[in-house]
């Protein structure tokens, strides 16, 4: 845990500004999603910077696309460890970016049946 003065947002700010709770943001840290723990006033107080930002980003990203968390956290300790291992680390990405592809397919798919259904009425109401 690092210890700063006062610098970067604090939870309230990092929460408002990536559209969360303080909880989630809590949440995330103890799940061990966060690339590190944010930095802490000599008060005890979190304190994000611009890094704990873009990485919570992409936590959101990860979990909006259908990630599960068990997968995020494993991502996450594959980058904490550093370099050596970015071939694990681009295989989780590129399985996940295939998942969501499959995904985006079938909800295509539904999507196409309900506008074939809409022109149907439209056809005959319209």
């Amino acid at each position: 845990m690092t210890t700063v003065q006062s610098p970067g947002m604090t939870i309230g700010e990092a929460a408002a500004r990536l559209g969360l709770t303080t909880h989630t943001l809590r949440y995330y840290e103890s799940e061990q999603l966060l690339l590190g723990s944010p930095g802490r006033t000599a008060a005890g107080r979190r304190r994000y910077d611009e890094d704990d930002v873009r990485w919570i980003e992409m936590v959101q990203r990860l979990r909006a696309t259908g990630m599960p968390v068990r997968a995020i956290r494993a991502y996450a300790e594959l980058c904490r460890a550093g370099a050596g291992n970015e071939d694990q680390r681009l295989a989780v990405l590129e399985a996940h970016r295939d998942e969501v592809r499959r995904h985006l397919a079938e909800v295509t798919d539904h999507l196409d049946a309900i506008n074939h259904k809409i022109a149907g009425y439209r056809t005959v109401w319209g």
